[in-house]
């Protein structure tokens, strides 16, 4: 059975969680503090964090940076009531998965959780990815270009990890939009064009192309 840690210190929406989850044939646990929640995600038990960014005592964006900073992949879904641009990418960029704002429907939360957990599995049994001189450590999530370390942001890396899982394919924006970022965003956004620059000015120019109205692919 699949182990979920719900750090919330708001009782009626852990218990609110915690219930649907256990219905969905989840075990959960929860931390009603930033510390509690750090300490019971790094001992390994629990396959996907639900993270508050409004604990008490140390704040969800301080916990996931320890939690990445240690090295752990396990998946993390943002849930808070801070709305706002700013927060979302100070999320994203602190490694991770997806994010959702209160108030929230319950199914969408139980979906999107699967859908994590998915690809979690998927990616297990293959910590070290490479292609043409790039290597991804999925586990530490370092990367590195011929034997050179490389600094990636957590989404840099993840859309790198994309890219390099699907090495030769073309992925159109739409599908890095729905695998990177894992929620919704303006279809006219730019954000995916955004991060590919950063990855060319981080791994090399010609290492992502750039394949006319389909998309993108690592060549």
């Amino acid at each position: 059975m699949a182990s979920i840690l719900i750090a919330e210190d708001e009782a009626r929406i852990a218990a609110f969680v915690e219930k649907g989850l256990a219905a969905a044939g989840f075990s959960t646990r929860v931390a009603a503090t930033g510390r509690d929640a750090l300490d019971l995600a790094l001992t390994d038990e629990f396959d996907l964090l639900v993270l508050d960014i409004g604990l008490p005592g140390m704040d969800g964006f301080e916990v996931l940076s320890q939690l990445r900073g240690s090295g752990s992949a396990m998946p993390v879904i943002i849930l808070t009531a801070r709305g706002g641009g700013a927060d979302t990418v100070a999320g994203l960029e602190g490694g991770a998965d997806d994010y959702m704002a209160k108030p929230f429907r319950f199914d969408e939360l139980l979906a999107r959780i699967r859908l994590r957990m998915q690809s979690s599995a998927a990616g297990q049994g293959t910590a070290e990815l490479s292609h043409r001189g790039l290597e991804l450590d999925v586990r530490t999530r370092r990367a590195r270009i011929d034997g050179r370390e490389v600094d990636l942001s957590g989404r840099e890396f993840a859309l790198a990890e994309e890219l390099i899982r699907h090495a030769g394919q073309v992925l159109s924006r739409e599908q890095l939009l729905s695998r990177v970022w894992g929620y919704d965003f303006d279809p006219g956004s730019n954000v995916v064009d955004v991060y590919v620059r950063y990855l060319r000015n981080k791994l090399g120019a010609d290492r992502i192309e750039t394949v006319r109205g389909m998309g993108y692919r690592l060549v």
